[in-house]
C-alpha cells in the first residue's frame, strides 16, 4: 500500500539529520500553533496564501529566498568545518554517505530554492510598478507559479528525515545518477522537486515575458523602460528557452530510472556525455537568468545614489541582450575535458571570451555613472561596490578557464568552486541583497537600519574572501571538490582559513536578522511617509509606501527615461485626477491547492505509492479545471473608496489626469 517507505526510512542511526529534522518540525508546529492560537490565519488566508497581487507573491518569493538561505548556508558551515579537520588519520564528524547529500543540497539549494525565488521575487515586486501597470498578465499563474516552488522546497526538506537526498552533485550526472548507482530514493527527490519547482518558473518567465511586452503605462516604450525591466525581459526570455530544456532532460532520466530505458546509459545504446550537454545547454543560461537582473538591480541602485542618470543607457540595453543570446553558445566550457576535439574547445572558448565584452560594457557604464556624482554611502550601495569589485576578479578566474589548455589543470579542482562562488556570491548574492535593502521601504512601508546593514555588509565582504580566496590556492595546489577527508597536510592551513570566512559569513546572516528585528521594532521612527525615500528615479517610487493593491489609481503618462525624476524635475503641481473603477483580479486558493497535490504526487511518485500519485494527479487535474472556468475572476473597486484611498496617501504628484 506504502509502496518502498517503510520505517526505516526514517534515519533513526544518524542524529544529525535525525535531530535537525525534529527541530525542523517543531519549529514549523510552533509557527502554527501561533497563528491560530493568535487569530492570525483568516489574515493570512485572505491577505498573502491566497493573494494574486504581484506585490504580495514577489514579497512570499523574497522570504522563501531568506528562509531557504538558512538551510542552504547550514550545509556550506558543516562542509567548511568538515573540511578543516579531517586531514591524516583525522576523518572528521561527518560520514562519507552524508557529506555527499549535504554538498548535493547545497547546490541545489542554493541555485534553485535561494538565488531563483529571490530574484523572481524581486521582478514580481518591482517591474509592474516601473512599468506603470497594476499586476502581471497572469495573476493567478503568478501564484500557481509560486505555491510549485513551494512544493518543490518542502520536498527537498521532507528529504531531510524520510529517505535520503541525491550524493550525485547539485547536477544528477548519469551513470552515478542511474538506478543502477543510486538506487535509493534520494535521486527521485532530487528529480521530482526540481519537476514541478521547474514547471513554475518556467510559467512565470511566460508571465513575465508577455507582462513586459504587451502591458506597459502610456508612453512607456521599449526605450524609455527602466534597465531593470530590460533585465528582467532577458532574463524571462532566457528562462522560457531554457527551462524546458531541463524538464526534457530530466523527464529522460525519470524514464531511465522508472521504465528501464537506456537515454543516458552507455551500456544499453545511451550516452552519459548527451546528459552532460544538456544539463549545461540549460545550466550556462540559468547563470545568467540569476546574474541578468542583478546587474539591473546594480543599474537602479547606483543612478539613484550617484544623483544622475545611468551613464549609456542605449549601451547597457545593448549588452543585456547580447548577453542573452551569447549564453547559449558558451555550455561546451564547463566540460573541456569531453574530448570533443581542439576545433570544438577552441570555439567554445573564444565565445566564453567573447561574452565577458558586454559584461565590461556594464562594468565602465557603473563606473561613469558614479563618476562626477554625489555618492551617498548608503547599504543598497555597499552592496553593489562591493559587487563590481569581487565580481571583476570573478570574471578575470573566468576568462582564464575559458582557454582549454588552462582548463584541462584547473577542471574538478577547488579553483573551479572558487571562481563559481566568486560570480554567484559576488554577483547574485550581491545584488539581491542590495534590492532588498533598497526596495524594503518601498514593500513594508519603513527602511531598514542601516548600521547593522552596514555591519552585515562588510562581514559578508570580508567573509567571502576569506572563504573563498583560500580555493584559489587549493585548487592551483592541486585539491579537487567534494573531497569528504584528505591525506595532503600542506592544505589544512588553508581550509581553516576558509572555515573562518564561513564562519563570518555567518556573522554577516545573523547581523542581517538582527537587522530585521531591530528595524520592525522601531518601525515608527522610520516609517515612510514620502512613498520616495531614497529620491529614486523610476515610477515605482512615484507610489505610496507600501503601495496599494491597485499600484496607480491613474496609469501614469511617460514621455522619457527616469520617468518619475522627469515628473519632479518639472514640478508638475498636484492635479484633481477623474477617478474611475478599477477592476483588480480577486484572490484564488487554486496555487496553494495545487501545491498540495504537487506535493502528494512527487512524494507517491518517490515512494512509488501508485494510488496516492493518482489521487493527487485527479486532484490536480479538478484544480485546474476549476480555476479555468472560473467566471467571477475580478471584482471592481469603486471610484469613490480609490479616491478615499489616495487621499489618506497625502497629496504627491499625479500624471495622467
Amino acid at each position: 500500500m506504502f509502496g518502498k517507505l517503510t520505517w526505516s526510512a526514517i534515519p533513526w542511526s544518524q542524529p544529525v539529520p535525525l535531530i535537525t529534522g525534529v527541530a525542523v518540525f517543531a519549529i514549523v508546529l510552533g509557527v502554527l500553533a501561533l497563528v491560530i492560537v493568535k487569530g492570525w490565519w483568516p489574515y493570512l488566508w485572505r491577505e498573502w496564501i491566497t493573494s494574486v497581487d504581484h506585490k504580495r507573491i514577489g514579497v512570499m518569493y523574497v522570504i522563501l529566498g531568506l528562509v531557504m538561505l538558512l538551510r542552504g548556508f547550514s550545509d556550506a558551515i558543516m562542509m567548511r568545518s568538515q573540511q578543516a579537520i579531517a586531514v591524516g588519520t583525522a576523518h572528521g564528524w561527518m560520514p562519507p554517505e552524508h557529506y555527499d547529500q549535504v554538498f548535493s543540497a547545497h547546490g541545489t539549494i542554493m541555485i534553485f530554492f535561494v538565488a531563483m525565488p529571490f530574484v523572481i521575487g524581486l521582478i514580481n515586486f518591482v517591474m509592474p510598478l516601473q512599468l506603470g501597470i497594476r499586476d502581471v498578465a497572469f495573476p493567478v499563474l503568478n501564484s500557481i507559479s509560486f505555491w510549485l516552488t513551494c512544493a518543490g522546497v518542502l520536498l527537498v526538506n521532507i528529504s531531510l528525515v524520510v529517505g535520503e537526498f541525491a550524493r550525485t552533485g547539485w547536477l544528477a550526472y548519469p551513470p552515478l545518477s542511474e538506478l543502477a548507482y543510486s538506487p535509493g530514493v534520494g535521486v527521485d527527490y532530487y528529480l521530482w522537486s526540481l519537476q514541478i519547482s521547474g514547471l513554475g518558473t518556467l510559467m512565470t518567465g511566460v508571465n513575465f515575458v508577455t507582462t513586459i511586452l504587451k502591458m506597459r503605462a502610456p508612453g512607456m516604450r521599449y526605450t524609455r523602460m527602466p534597465v531593470f525591466c530590460w533585465t528582467a525581459l532577458a532574463s524571462s526570455l532566457l528562462i522560457v528557452a531554457a527551462f524546458p530544456i531541463l524538464t526534457a532532460t530530466f523527464a529522460m532520466l525519470l524514464l531511465d530510472r522508472y521504465l528501464g530505458m537506456h537515454f543516458f546509459t552507455n551500456t544499453g545504446g545511451g550516452n552519459a556525455m548527451m546528459y552532460i550537454n544538456l544539463i549545461w545547454a540549460w545550466g550556462h543560461p540559468e547563470v545568467y537568468i540569476l546574474i541578468l537582473p542583478a546587474f539591473g538591480i546594480f543599474s537602479e541602485v547606483i543612478a539613484t545614489f550617484s544623483g544622475k542618470p545611468l551613464f549609456g543607457y542605449r549601451s547597457m540595453v545593448t549588452a543585456t541582450m547580447a548577453i542573452c543570446i551569447l549564453s547559449f553558445l558558451v555550455w561546451l566550457h564547463h566540460f573541456f575535458t569531453m574530448g570533443a576535439g581542439a576545433d570544438v574547445n577552441g570555439f567554445f572558448g573564444v565565445m566564453t571570451m567573447i561574452i565577458a565584452v558586454p559584461t565590461g560594457v556594464k562594468v565602465f557604464n557603473w563606473l561613469f555613472t558614479i563618476y562626477g556624482g554625489r555618492l551617498v554611502f548608503s547599504t543598497p550601495i555597499l552592496w553593489s561596490l562591493g559587487f563590481m569589485v569581487t565580481f571583476v576578479i570573478g570574471g578575470m578566474t573566468g576568462v582564464l578557464l575559458a582557454v582549454p589548455p588552462a582548463d584541462f589543470v584547473l577542471h574538478n579542482s577547488l579553483f573551479l568552486i572558487a571562481h563559481f562562488h566568486n560570480v554567484i556570491i559576488g554577483g547574485v548574492v550581491f545584488g539581491v541583497m542590495a534590492g532588498y535593502n533598497y526596495w524594503f521601504p518601498k514593500a513594508f512601508g519603513f527602511t531598514l537600519d542601516e548600521r547593522l546593514g552596514k555591519a552585515s555588509f562588510w562581514c559578508w565582504l570580508i567573509g567571502f574572501y576569506l572563504a573563498f580566496m583560500p580555493l584559489y590556492v587549493l585548487g592551483l595546489m592541486g585539491m579537487t571538490r567534494r573531497m569528504q577527508h584528505y591525506s595532503n597536510p600542506a592544505w589544512q592551513p588553508w581550509l581553516i582559513v576558509a572555515a573562518a570566512g564561513a564562519a563570518l559569513i555567518l556573522v554577516g546572516v545573523v547581523l542581517q536578522i538582527a537587522q530585521l528585528i531591530v528595524s520592525i521594532r522601531t518601525r515608527q521612527a522610520r516609517r515612510d511617509l514620502t512613498g520616495d525615500p531614497w529620491n529614486g528615479r523610476t515610477l515605482e517610487w512615484s507610489t505610496p509606501s507600501p503601495p496599494p493593491a491597485y499600484n496607480f489609481a491613474v496609469l501614469p503618462k511617460v514621455e522619457g527615461i527616469d520617468a518619475w525624476w522627469a515628473m519632479k524635475q518639472a514640478g508638475a503641481p498636484r492635479a484633481a485626477p477623474t477617478y474611475e473603477p478599477i477592476e483588480a483580479p480577486r484572490n484564488s486558493a487554486a496555487g496553494f491547492i495545487a501545491a498540495f497535490f504537487a506535493v502528494m504526487i512527487g512524494f507517491a511518485l518517490i515512494w512509488h505509492i501508485w494510488w496516492l500519485a493518482l489521487v493527487g494527479i485527479l486532484g490536480a487535474f479538478v484544480t485546474v479545471l476549476t480555476s479555468a472556468w472560473r467566471l467571477d475572476d475580478e471584482e471592481e473597486i469603486p471610484a469613490a473608496e480609490v479616491a478615499r484611498l489616495e487621499a489618506s496617501h497625502g497629496p504627491r504628484l499625479e500624471q495622467g489626469a
